[in-house]
């Protein structure tokens, strides 16, 4: 059966948000860079007072107060959304901690072999079945990681790292049902006190950047709120409108635009082993995908 115009319609602005929601993802590193006089701790401490404090108000503007009350009521929840709030605030923490010391060719790595770490990871803890052929790009992908520890003599741990903080974060969220905006606003509320708490350390010891320094920083720390929140509301907004599939090619504009921009606008090696890694993650990426695209027909 065909789509119905106002099907294509809703795809098609799908498309868009979520392009929108990869691409502001991918160019954020130029966000996080002008703030190199901050450390990265102090930025995802600050990342995570204004987000909390940027989703209150858009949460009380939307009217969904009582949804997230009656979500924190809830132990089990509330206990994962700390686990899920630990881990996306760990992973902010180390992307931004590339961004500062010019990694961000491993953090592009690293966001490409998430999806792979996902399949590996639904398959160890949630018991999910996986074909022959996504367990050999799993390993394929694992190769191209073993040759750069064999060619760096020490293990890349940032991409890994990166991968499985995501991964998990990703697999606890989809098992947790909340809206995506709300969810981070209970980790967020969750992880506020122990952020607001190092800030105040810092600032009675005077060495926050914040409200000391210059008004650009000053601004740059309290708009970590939005930007964290707004690509998180496109996606959410495109996720509702397209397919997986769909949403799978697209997931793999944020690592590429950082990738174009740490090599070439940054400056950062792209040596022949990282091609060699590199290659190994796209081509079991690109076998996913088309497996995705065109799934082996059922057996009677």
């Amino acid at each position: 059966m065909s789509p119905t115009p106002a099907q294509l319609s809703e795809e098609r602005a799908g498309v868009i948000y979520a392009a929108l929601a990869y691409g502001l993802w991918g160019i954020m590193p130029v966000y996080w860079r002008a703030l190199d006089e901050v450390s990265a701790f102090e930025i995802t401490a600050h990342r995570v007072v204004w987000s909390a404090l940027f989703l209150a108000i858009v949460t009380m503007a939307r009217g969904h107060i009582g949804r997230v009350l009656a979500a924190v009521r809830d132990p089990r929840m509330l206990g994962t959304l700390a686990i899920t709030g630990t881990l996306i605030s760990g992973n902010w923490l180390l992307y931004i901690y590339c961004v500062e010391t010019d990694q961000l060719v491993e953090a592009s790595l690293g966001y490409y072999i998430t999806p792979l770490v996902s399949f590996a990871l639904g398959m160890m803890f949630f018991g999910e079945r996986i074909s022959r052929l996504r367990a050999a790009c799993i390993a394929l992908a694992s190769i191209g990681l073993v040759l750069q520890i064999a060619a760096l003599g020490h293990i890349p741990w940032i991409a890994p790292a990166l991968a499985i903080s995501f991964g998990l974060y990703g697999y606890l969220r989809k098992r947790t049902v909340i809206a995506a905006l709300d969810g981070l606003l209970v980790e967020t509320m969750i992880l506020l006190p122990i952020a607001l708490g190092f800030l105040a350390w810092w600032r009675a010891h005077g060495t926050g950047a914040f409200p000391v320094g210059n008004t650009f920083h000053n601004i740059l720390l309290v708009g970590a709120g939005p930007v964290t929140a707004i690509p998180l509301s496109l996606f959410a907004a495109g996720a509702r409108r397209v397919s997986m599939t769909t949403l799978g090619f697209l997931q793999y504009l944020a690592p590429s635009i950082t990738l174009l921009m740490a090599v070439f606008g940054f400056g950062e090696a792209f040596s022949q082993i990282d091609l060699i890694s590199f290659g190994c993650v796209w081509a079991a990426l690109v076998i996913v995908a088309v497996e995705s695209r065109f799934p082996a027909p059922s057996r009677a």
